[in-house]
């Protein structure tokens, strides 16, 4: 049975940055074999693992309410646990799936249902699931039925992201997917944390993991296309997120 992690929070809080950290840390400690599973439509956690995507499981999906992509001989369960293993990026330590773009017009149900089977096996090959997640979650409750373990709320500093990482929170306890603890982790702080962004995070009223500080180098690499998950070990934001990882992450 893997742990899982799920990272969410509002679209450009960092929290990306934060997933593709996290599979490094767990891959750096040894704590492997950690399945990344981008749960965002809008794919990018390759982008800072630095992998690239061909297949995701919304293409295996949309193939497979079409007939006549599969030979005669080929069931459906065998169809898409064919183009499921297809779908995954293989690396040192971890591999990455990408679920691709939502639904389109139809009935998804009897893809959906196989996808979920075909998932929640994958995921028992693996110690650790690494899910990033937009703010919704109803990508992923669709795909897997794995429950959270390890909930980790995005947030940069304003009322804005913090209010959005609270509510998401919500969400996943609503949707009865999260079953462990939550944390809040506000990204792109600045240092030293102000006095009035400590009271804001306070009130939003969830445990906080941490922060992680504002960073040049970060930004640079950013722009530059640079898989970010590949900075220095003595950068700021790569250390602040692993010290906030070995507080509250554990070993399985």
């Amino acid at each position: 049975m893997s742990f899982n992690i799920a990272v969410a929070g509002k679209g450009g809080v960092g929290k990306t940055t934060v997933a593709g950290l996290l599979v490094r840390y767990l891959v750096e400690r040894g704590l492997t074999p950690v399945l990344a599973v981008d749960a965002d439509s809008n794919t990018n956690l390759n982008e800072v693992l630095g992998l690239t995507v061909e297949f995701t499981l919304g293409d295996a999906r949309e193939e497979m309410k079409k007939p006549s992509n599969q030979s005669p001989s080929m069931t459906k369960d065998m169809f898409i646990e064919m183009r499921v293993n297809q779908c995954l990026v293989e690396s040192t330590g971890f591999d990455l799936i990408a679920m691709g773009r939502p639904e389109g017009a139809g009935c998804y149900c009897a893809a959906n249902h196989l996808l979920t089977d075909c998932m929640d096996k994958l995921a028992g090959n693996y110690r650790y699931l690494v899910i990033d997640n937009e703010a919704g979650m109803e990508h992923i409750s669709r795909v897997t039925t794995q429950k959270v373990d390890l909930f980790l709320a995005i947030s940069d500093t304003s009322r804005r992201g913090l209010t959005a990482a609270k509510r998401v929170v919500e969400l996943a306890q609503e949707m009865n997917i999260l079953t462990g603890k939550h944390y809040l982790v506000v990204s792109m702080a600045p240092e030293p944390v102000p006095d009035a962004l400590r009271q804001a995070v306070e009130e939003v009223g969830l445990p906080v993991a941490g922060y992680i500080p504002q960073d040049a180098e970060l930004a640079a690499w950013d722009l530059a296309g640079r898989p970010i998950s590949q900075l220095p070990a003595e950068n700021p934001v790569v250390e602040a997120a692993f010290a906030l990882f070995g507080r509250v992450v554990p070993e399985v």
